[in-house]
């Protein structure tokens, strides 16, 4: 019983640690209705960014602070460059556009600032967290908190005036043109903010696994979140966060040793392709009925 309970709770505090990933793609498709696969790459060059910052001698609050304000220049950059002169094409282009400054960035980060793990040291420490028979990962229960706060705070920001028009926005381009609402910065802001989120992920996974081109794939878990909980729920992030995080913990646990290990990929992909099958929009998603 006491290993069940400890794959639970520290599955679900990974399964937090990825609502962390997921959290930009659902601000960026909430804000703008733009579907961004390029956040796993965010993710990665954010924890770069703050290595970086830590390696100059910046102490880490600091480091922290410079990397969510480069990420957030960042996220206006790909707005100005990449997005705007997509504005009016198919959606479909976009996305292969997000998928492409993925794989770029993928390759162009390490390749500039090392491909080498590095160690991002964030004062938490290594003993685990001992509650009765249960060990905690205390790197996992300071990420599952931070995750927490940030959900907690992306939802109030949605009820302001400014998540208000980004959200009007992403429900229709034309008809917030029409009212004098600027789509273009909304988009930008949008991403800009998905970056600031992204540091939050890289610097928590990066001091936990080190800094390395391996963060980008965060982006099959995050996007295994999005699915379940929905591709425009901020909640469904947190629910969906728990969901991929427990199955992903508990049924390898179980299954590993007769499996040789590596299922807990087979989880992941399963979540997508049966939330897909069953309930594509996902657990808190809207659903958006088309008439022809």
């Amino acid at each position: 019983m006491a290993y069940f309970l400890e794959l639970l709770v520290n599955g679900a505090l990974v399964g937090l640690m990825y609502s962390l990933a997921a959290l930009g793609f659902v601000l960026i498709y909430k804000s703008s209705g733009v579907p961004n696969l390029a956040q796993g790459a965010l993710v990665m060059m954010a924890a770069y960014a703050a290595w970086a910052m830590v390696d100059f001698g910046l102490p880490l609050w600091a480091a922290v602070i410079a990397a969510a304000a480069l990420m957030f220049a960042f996220g206006l950059l790909v707005e100005r460059v990449l997005l705007r002169p997509m504005v009016g094409q198919p959606v479909i282009m976009v996305v292969m556009l997000t998928l492409g400054l993925e794989i770029l960035l993928r390759g162009l980060v390490p390749g500039l600032l090392g491909a080498a793990p590095k160690p991002l040291d964030i004062g938490i420490g290594l003993a685990p967290v001992i509650v009765g028979d249960v060990f905690m990962n205390r790197a996992y229960l300071v990420g599952g908190v931070v995750a927490v706060v940030l959900i907690g705070a992306s939802m109030l920001f949605f009820r302001t005036r400014l998540g208000t028009k980004l959200r009007a926005v992403s429900d229709d381009h034309v008809a917030s043109w029409a009212v004098g609402l600027s789509v273009e910065r909304a988009i930008a802001i949008s991403w800009g903010i998905a970056g600031i989120a992204a540091v939050g992920a890289g610097v928590l996974w990066g001091s936990v696994q080190g800094v390395d081109w391996t963060l980008s794939s965060l982006l099959f878990p995050a996007v295994a979140v999005v699915i379940l909980g929905g591709i425009d729920s901020i909640k469904g992030v947190f629910v969906g966060g728990l969901a991929v995080g427990i199955l992903g913990s508990v049924i390898p646990g179980y299954l590993d040793a007769y499996a040789g290990g590596s299922t807990r990929d087979v989880v992941t992909s399963l979540i997508i392709l049966l939330t897909i099958m069953i309930r594509p929009y996902g657990i808190f998603g809207r659903e958006d009925i088309e008439r022809i």
